[in-house]
């Protein structure tokens, strides 16, 4: 079907990609699927499950010795290992219940474990650029038809009651985030609007996932792929409702602008002055006005947002009993009318200090600061992809004090899969270093 619709958009696909590697070919048809792995209910543990098969397929201790491996993704290992180290102390309060035990694996190995071989298995596996991002644009375009069906599906009154897809069924314990959800209308600006989660748990991923896609669509080689899978990121971004997500995208598209574009660097300088010469001009302070928008955003969904205030406030309370290990598992809730939350829900980093306290809070700091780091220095040698995957990553450390990290990063994984092919593509541009006067 894919390549019925390739030919009759006149989009060469397997000409422009030539012969695919195994593994290619698997993370490729992995990706471009993804409406039917959401429809089986199968992808939180599918995504996982390839990423980790692969890698293990791939490992030969010749390729750990002799790789050279980038400081983030070791600062990644060392958030996984902190993970895992304080939820095992976290089980020992609950005597290893076996619930809560696989459920603390399959959490491990479907979040920060899952970043780790996302950005590992580049260096072992030959994975293309033009390769992944193919796969991710004609996943990007799925996000523009889903949207499309799933709105006229809305307005015609066809379908309005989640399901549990079959494969779902048969998987143990929680399943809310395994059900397939219609759209629906809810209030933004006292406006009612029509709001979808797509193929994710929560709306907001949404949100996440095209402001990415949105940069890694970019690169696209196929000017009308490139279109409109940039079109299907968009549109994913404008119905999740975002209000976090809306507020990045322009800034960190001007962020990506300003590696290569004088004009966009010396813009800062002109939207600083042209503020504080409005506030001169109309009379009021700088303060005013940050506290008059952060009431205009809060109140576009005042709800949600006194429900984050509560659970991230109860969980910071709950961190200081236990300040540096944490708590380890979930332990504690929080009552929101006749709703109970996990503590530790919404908040990334909240989340991390309540339950691996400030030694896991610090890895987390050290993971996301040595990436940001990594692809600075790529992206200041003019490398284009680079720059997007800066501005992107710098989107997202913003984006996760709203969402928790290891529980919807599953939805994205390809993202940090895209990540670690920049990082090896730029390694195997650096010269080798052979003798110790190339150091100096």
């Amino acid at each position: 079907m894919l390549t019925v619709i390739s030919k009759g958009l006149n989009f060469t696909t397997d000409d422009e990609l030539g012969q695919m590697l195994f593994a290619e070919r698997i993370l490729y048809w992995t990706i471009v699927l993804t409406p039917l792995w959401w429809l089986l209910g199968v992808q939180t543990l599918l995504y996982p499950a390839i990423a980790v098969w692969l890698l293990v397929r791939s490992f030969r201790l010749d390729k750990l010795l002799n790789t050279h491996i980038p400081a983030c993704i070791w600062a990644w290992l060392a958030m996984a290992i902190a993970m895992i180290w304080t939820a095992t102390l976290g089980l020992v309060d609950v005597n290893f219940d076996p619930f809560r035990l696989i459920s603390t694996l399959v959490t491990f190995f479907k979040g920060y474990f899952l970043i780790v071989s996302c950005l590992v298995l580049p260096f072992w596996n030959p994975i293309r650029s033009k390769v992944l991002t193919r796969a991710i644009a004609w996943m990007a375009v799925g996000y523009g038809i889903t949207v499309i069906l799933q709105f006229v599906l809305l307005f015609v009154g066809v379908w309005d009651q989640p399901f549990y897809p079959p494969l779902a069924k048969l998987i143990p314990g929680d399943k809310l985030s395994l059900l397939v959800k219609p759209a629906m209308f809810q209030t933004f600006f006292g406006i009612p609007l029509p709001r979808t989660s797509l193929y994710m748990a929560d709306p907001p991923i949404p949100g996440v996932c095209g402001l990415l896609c949105f940069f890694i669509c970019s690169g696209e080689s196929n000017r009308r792929l490139r279109y409109l899978a940039i079109a299907g990121s968009l549109l994913a971004l404008l119905v999740s409702q975002s209000r976090v997500a809306w507020l990045c995208f322009p800034i960190v598209v001007w962020i990506s602008l300003s590696f290569r574009d004088r004009t966009a660097r010396h813009s800062y300088l002109w939207v600083t002055s042209a503020v504080f010469m409005s506030c001169a001009f109309i009379g009021v302070t700088l303060v005013d006005v940050i506290h008059q928008s952060l009431d205009v955003f809060t109140g576009a969904r005042a709800s949600s947002s006194a429900d984050r205030s509560l659970v991230v406030g109860e969980t910071i309370k709950a961190w200081q009993q236990r300040p540096w290990l944490g708590w380890g598992i979930p332990q504690g809730e929080v009552t929101w009318y006749i709703y109970k939350v996990v503590l530790g829900s919404f908040s990334t980093y909240a989340g991390v200090l309540y339950l691996h306290g400030i030694f896991g809070f610090t890895c987390l700091i050290t993971a996301l600061g040595t990436t940001l780091w990594n692809f600075w220095n790529i992206a200041m040698q003019g490398n284009k992809l680079a720059q997007g995957a800066f501005a992107s990553f710098l989107a997202l450390c913003l984006l996760i004090e709203g969402l928790p990290l290891s529980w919807m990063c599953i939805y994205f994984w390809f993202y940090f899969l895209w990540l670690g092919v920049i990082l090896f593509e730029h390694q195997l541009k650096r010269p080798p270093i052979s003798r110790w006067q190339q150091l100096i």
